[in-house]
């Protein structure tokens, strides 16, 4: 078997499957939905760092749309421009 992860080794990940494959749906779900908070923090914190802490809460929070969102919809829906104001 070919890890995930060039850098995990098969023991470790076998483990880590092991544990998934114990858990309830309920608990799967609720493992996702903290690791996906834990990333939108984490952007979140990025963002911050490279912008400030003062920034408006308008303007982090269209900084986060646009590492998922493409230029051409930030323009649309929000008449934001990426490229003009620095990711």
């Amino acid at each position: 078997m070919r890890t995930q992860s060039p850098d995990t080794p098969a023991e470790v990940e076998a483990i880590w499957l092991e544990g998934l494959r114990r858990m309830t749906p309920e608990q799967r779900f609720f493992t996702a939905m903290d690791l996906s908070s834990t990333a939108r923090q984490i952007a979140l914190a990025g963002i911050r760092a490279r912008h400030g802490s003062g920034l408006p809460e308008r303007e982090l929070l269209l900084r986060y749309a646009s590492l998922f969102l493409d230029r051409d919809t930030m323009i649309r829906a929000f008449a934001w421009d990426p490229v003009e104001r620095g990711l």
